[in-house]
């Protein structure tokens, strides 16, 4: 494991490192890469709490209903 520290493309602040895994061969690998952007000021900001999931899109379908 890398013990370089991730930071964000496009402000260059420090983001967290999170795991993703991806299947190879018909077994799940890690795969550890840097996290969300938290810096308000930055274009690729998220507005998401750490620990906190995406919101599930919503059907459009549904919402004509």
């Amino acid at each position: 494991m890398d013990s370089e520290e991730h930071v964000c493309p496009v402000c260059g602040q420090p983001v967290d490192t999170v795991v993703r895994r991806h299947k190879t061969l018909g077994i799940w690998v890690p795969l550890w890469g840097p996290g969300p952007c938290y810096n308000p000021k930055c274009a690729a900001h998220t507005d998401l709490a750490v620990g906190q999931e995406h919101p599930a899109p919503q059907d459009s379908a549904a919402k004509k209903a």
